[in-house]
């Protein structure tokens, strides 16, 4: 039977849905209907087993779906980190780490962008996918929509520091696991360092916390003015919304803009 162009079109678009969404083998050789299997299975005790003993309909425990870094891995990204003196060398060092689980998964490593002489760094959170295929943060709508920001304070890529919390894409964009974020966080701690910024921009929640060291939510944090120290860098800090989450929540806008015309504010005192 002759599969048609429409057919092949379908069946692409699902791979590539697969793809997006973090599944990347199949558990067995031949696909199982699920719907076509019976509701319950009745095991039968064997003719050897004692009278009234249990029997069990148990499945195997599940295995572990997230490999979660060990504790060396998280020594081992911070001796790397510390020995990069520049950031290529860092760049470098964080292509060779093989103790982060996510860089398996990954298309590409997501470093950073910009001028890396800039007064202001910007931090997100974990590059999507189309950050993963391009290996750049901020690309695609998000990053459309964050150069438009920009813009309108008078600023640009060129003007500025990119990074992310995550140099690699969780699968299907799933939120890291807190270990997952303190085996790449010594490489975001030593970006800081090398780049010395006078202003950090926290975009989002999971950037938000993880430099600012707490647990509250990005709508608490958002605006305010904090004095931060990351690693052997001190300077100054203010959260923001993500440019994805605005994409969906487009009246939340308002609120970015009093924090870019906050952070406007704050760069007329650098000249």
């Amino acid at each position: 039977m002759q599969e048609s162009g429409n057919d092949i079109g379908v069946m692409r678009a699902a791979l590539e849905w697969y793809s997006a969404m973090g599944v990347d083998m199949a558990l067995s050789d031949e696909p199982v209907d699920r719907f076509a299997a019976p509701a319950s299975v009745q095991k039968t005790a064997p003719a050897s087993m004692p009278s009234g003993a249990q029997t069990t309909t148990d499945a195997p425990a599940p295995t572990q779906t997230h490999m979660q870094p060990e504790v060396h891995n998280v020594e081992e990204a911070k001796a790397l980190a510390a020995a990069a003196t520049t950031l290529d060398a860092l760049r470098e060092a964080m292509d060779g780490f093989e103790g982060c689980p996510l860089k398996h998964r990954a298309t590409n490593l997501v470093f950073a962008a910009g001028n890396p002489d800039a007064d202001i760094m910007l931090v997100g959170e974990a590059p999507g996918r189309e950050e993963d295929m391009q290996g750049a943060p901020f690309v695609g709508r998000s990053g459309e929509l964050l150069d438009r920001i920009l813009a309108a304070i008078g600023l640009n890529r060129e003007k500025v520091f990119i990074a992310n919390t995550l140099p690699w894409r969780p699968p299907g964009n799933r939120n890291p696991t807190p270990a997952e974020t303190a085996v790449c966080l010594p490489f975001l701690v030593r970006q800081v360092e090398l780049v010395a910024p006078k202003v950090i921009v926290t975009m989002g929640g999971a950037a938000s916390k993880t430099l600012l060291k707490t647990e509250a939510g990005i709508l608490r944090l958002r605006g305010k003015w904090k004095d931060i120290e990351v690693g052997e860098h001190s300077c100054t800090s203010i959260a923001t919304l993500h440019p994805t989450y605005l994409l969906s929540q487009p009246a939340q806008k308002a609120l970015v803009w009093r924090d870019m015309l906050s952070l406007k504010a704050k760069m007329a005192t650098f000249e």
